[in-house]
């Protein structure tokens, strides 16, 4: 007897491939390095030249936090980032954390213990003055009279994830065994294992960041591309064309 369920189209790297005619750039975590994700623009905006077709530039989350210029990085991509390209951002866990600061949820402590402390600075916030022992209580409020709302608005627009062609782009990965349309949010900004274990193909090739690695790394399934900027000095762009790919460089 046959089953029911629809068996699910599955892609690995090789076969994979964006629309004919379009160029996709996608940038990693940048964690508040507006340096580097200047060298970056600057270097796609001159492989760009002279490209006839459409070029459409994906981020992956995780702007702020660590690095010492969130502020600048927010309104850089808030601006538009790419002049006639189309973009697509993401969320990551740290932006995550930050809408929740904003909005007086979450634990605080965590955020600022895991990088909101330099968030906090690019602001001209100093969080030490914000009551620490009593929970932050002025935080919203603080970080609202700081951060533009062009910032938070875009902080606000962005997606979970962005499919073009047989690429998915997320900021942390997928959690293996499960169709792309019911994973968690929780999984899509925060897992790692057992994605990163995971020897099946999906129904896409998964494009991501979250967790840091010394090059981009290439598997058949996925592309890990966060090369731990903030520290290294290193943030990396991924170029698809075709069924081809290559990788750009701070």
């Amino acid at each position: 007897m046959f089953s029911a369920r629809r068996r699910l189209r599955t892609v690995s790297l090789g076969a994979a491939a964006v629309p004919e005619g379009l160029r996709v750039y996608c940038v990693g975590d940048v964690h508040g390095r507006a340096d580097l994700l200047a060298r970056v623009l600057a270097a796609i905006a001159e492989d760009t030249r002279g490209h006839g077709g459409e070029v459409a530039l994906v981020t992956l989350g995780d702007y702020v936090d660590r690095g010492p210029d969130s502020a600048q990085v927010l309104e850089m991509l808030a601006a538009g980032p790419l002049p006639g390209a189309a973009f697509h951002p993401l969320i990551g866990n740290h932006e995550v954390m930050l809408l929740s600061a904003l909005m007086g949820s979450g634990d605080a402590m965590a955020w600022l213990t895991n990088g909101g402390d330099a968030t906090l600075a690019s602001y001209g916030i100093d969080w030490r003055n914000l009551a620490p022992e009593r929970g932050f209580p002025e935080l919203p409020d603080v970080l609202r009279r700081h951060m533009p709302q062009g910032h938070v608005d875009f902080l606000r627009r962005c997606a979970l994830t962005h499919v073009v062609g047989d690429y998915l782009f997320v900021h942390a990965g997928i959690r293996p065994g499960g169709p792309l349309a019911q994973q968690r949010p929780e999984d899509l900004v925060g897992i790692r294992r057992p994605f990163l274990d995971a020897a099946e193909v999906y129904e896409k090739v998964v494009v991501h960041g979250h967790t840091i690695v010394a090059a981009p790394e290439v598997c058949r399934n996925r592309i890990g591309i966060d090369t731990g900027a903030f520290a290294s000095d290193v943030l990396s762009c991924l170029c698809l064309e075709g069924r081809g790919y290559r990788f750009l460089t701070s």
